[in-house]
């Protein structure tokens, strides 16, 4: 091939792929969160969204462990939790429950509540013990919050996307202009051949490359509604920042600064406060337990120099008698042959021969070193054997140690883990070694009974005595590991890719629609509709057109719905219902059921889509009847 026609490949796919990407930048410059100009420095809190939502607008839409904390202060200073601080010192303040179910909590609020009635015992659990020991748990509840707070915020309409489906839509036609430009080039690179699949398999993946990119994780930006209430909370933040010592209080001063001292976290003004309080990742070696039933801190020693550490009776026995047989043939065999050496007239007259005796020393003592340390391992490992130790304790912590080393198509594979539990009998431990495959028949904070070798400290038998109060706050590990998705499902929507549910059946019937509209109607299901997947029924007259569609929304959507759709209360339908020109919504629990009239539709009485709307809730919960007593008949119809 010649070099020109090579260089025009080259400038095509590059040119292609500038494009997109040149596309790309321009939608991060474009799309980059606001950062408001903050109100004058008010005293006055200036609404009532959550602090986790009010840390993300005033962290410019950037979501940090302020929004977790300052939740758990909000707990307390609503009086479902409280700080106790016995001492001087922050970091002795416990937890106490005191209202063991409350409602009327957000999904991240009820997470975090959970997981401090979980680790508590007799309602009470040390601050810093609500921190994690296992980095998977920890990476999951992080990433639930974060989600949670996300989809709330969204939901009040003061967060949105980064990348909206606009921008979406643009990136994705252009991955797809920039897929065939780069087959293009790759067939005009090698005319001379007709390998199909080639050319657009390079297509594809360059299709897929960048649309990959365009649809990870961009974060939030900034609504006109979020700017505003942002503008207002950042006021309160500059007049957090000008009290004297605000930044000094400890946690348990909500119970005098009430919800400022939150919204302080949330805001990043209270320095003590959020350095004391952590929901991350725990000290291995400074570990809280609670057996025994009161809490305390254990310190815990994890050899890593160990010969014998974790080993196998069948290993140390080798080791030991390597090492015996090598110091006894040192012994026996060095200072005869030192001397023999020596004795040789052609080296009995050399330098050498005043060092022999040093030689012989060095061997013999070398020998003797190695005589006596495989004795040793021999004699220990068979008083190891003979003598198993049983133990029962709290499980405090467990850790990968050893895992081989893995392959090019084998990743590595843990065969030895750490496994620290605290016996009640110190205040340190030093952690046993427990076979990875034995390890998962505990879970941090179990009560269990183990067998095992204390001099190599390996376990040979796990039994849970009793189940840890770390098991009822276990965060699943996601099945959608992007914050989209987790978003998605915080909002009751599925996940993106993923069709929703259908509305419950028989809600109403295509005969009960045509005696309402006056107009005979067939009915249609839809298991989503739009880029917000919901429950969908769609009513079509005999033309085609649609004249009622009827919706299903669960979740923060539903709120998000009832919130835009406040209009004439509708008394004796579900918790509450309102109706305006054309569309009718009512709330029962967390479900919401909207109609809206369409087309022909819009002619219908009030009165009979009322009854239409009462209908559908009623049997949305299950409960025979319950509609109120105006009906089609009462239209005159």
């Amino acid at each position: 091939m010649s070099a020109p026609l090579l260089l025009l490949a080259a400038a095509i796919a590059a040119a292609s792929v500038g494009v997109w990407f040149l596309l790309y930048g321009a939608a991060l410059l474009i799309t980059r969160p606001a950062r408001p100009e903050p109100t004058p420095a008010t005293q006055e809190l200036p609404g009532t969204e959550p602090p986790a939502v009010v840390s993300l607008l005033a962290g410019y839409w950037d979501l940090s462990e302020d929004a977790a904390e300052s939740t758990l202060i909000d707990l307390a200073a609503r009086r479902y939790l409280e700080f106790r601080q016995p001492g001087n010192d922050p970091m002795q303040t416990t937890v106490h429950v005191r209202v063991p179910d409350p409602g009327g909590l957000t999904a991240y609020e009820r997470r975090i509540f959970d997981r401090v009635n979980g680790l508590a015992v007799g309602g009470v659990v040390p601050l810093p013990a609500l921190t994690f020991r296992d980095q998977s748990q920890a990476a999951a509840f992080e990433k639930r919050v974060r989600a949670e707070v996300i989809a709330d915020a969204r939901a009040r309409g003061l967060s949105r996307r980064r990348f909206g489906p606009a921008v979406l839509t643009l990136l994705n036609a252009t991955a797809a202009v920039a897929g065939v430009g780069v087959a293009a080039a790759v067939a005009l690179a090698s005319r001379h051949s007709h390998d199909i699949r080639g050319i657009g398999a390079a297509g594809l993946i360059t299709f897929g490359a960048l649309t990959a990119l365009a649809h990870k994780g961009h974060g939030e930006r900034d609504t006109p509604a979020g700017r505003e209430v942002a503008a207002r909370w950042l006021g309160v933040k500059g007049w957090l920042r000008n009290t004297e010592a605000f930044a000094d209080l400890p946690p348990s001063a909500v119970a005098v600064w009430d919800r400022y001292l939150s919204y302080g976290a949330a805001l990043g003004t209270t320095r003590v406060s959020s350095a004391v309080i952590d929901l991350g990742m725990g000290n291995r070696k400074r570990v809280w337990s609670s057996f025994g039933g009161t809490w305390h801190r254990v310190r815990v020693h994890y050899p890593r120099f160990w010969p014998r550490y974790g080993r196998t009776a069948p290993r140390l026995i080798l080791r030991g008698t390597v090492f015996a047989a090598l110091g006894f043939l040192l012994l026996y065999y060095w200072a005869r042959g030192v001397a023999a050496v020596v004795q040789d007239p052609s080296v009995s007259r050399t330098p050498v021969a005043h060092v022999a005796g040093t030689v012989t020393s060095v061997g013999f003592l070398l020998g003797l070193v190695l005589f006596l340390y495989g004795a040793y391992v021999l004699a220990r490992t068979v008083i190891d054997l003979a003598t198993p130790v049983t133990v029962t304790g709290q499980v405090l912590w467990r850790q990968v140690w050893r895992q081989t080393a893995g392959g090019e198509n084998s990743p590595p594979r843990p065969w030895l883990h750490y496994l620290a539990v605290d016996d009640g009998t110190d205040d340190r431990t030093t952690a046993w070694a427990i076979p990875s495959t034995q390890v998962n028949q505990c879970r941090d904070g179990d009560t269990v009974t183990l067998t095992a070798r204390r001099w190599t400290r390996r376990v040979l038998t796990v039994r849970v005595v009793e189940p840890g109060s770390a098991r009822r706050v276990q965060v699943a590990d996601p099945d959608e590991q992007n914050t989209e998705a987790l978003v998605a499902v915080a909002m009751g929507l599925p996940a993106p890719g993923q069709r929703a549910p259908g509305i419950p059946a028989a809600l109403v019937t295509a005969d009960e629609v045509s005696r309402a509209l006056g107009a005979p109607v067939t009915v249609q299901e839809r298991g989503g509709m739009g880029p917000v997947a919901v429950g969908v029924s769609q009513f079509h007259t005999p033309d085609g057109q649609v004249a009622a569609v009827l919706m299903v929304l669960r979740g923060l959507a539903a709120k998000a719905a009832m919130r835009a759709r406040r209009g004439q209360p509708l008394p004796g339908i579900g918790d509450e219902a309102y109706t305006g020109p054309g569309w009718a919504v009512a709330r029962r629990g967390d479900t919401v059921v909207g109609l809206t009239l369409q087309g022909r539709g819009q002619a219908a009485d009030p009165r009979s889509v009322y009854w239409l709307l009462s209908t559908a809730v009623a049997r949305l919960a299950g409960v025979p009847g319950g509609a109120p007593t105006v009906g089609p008949g009462a239209s005159g119809r």
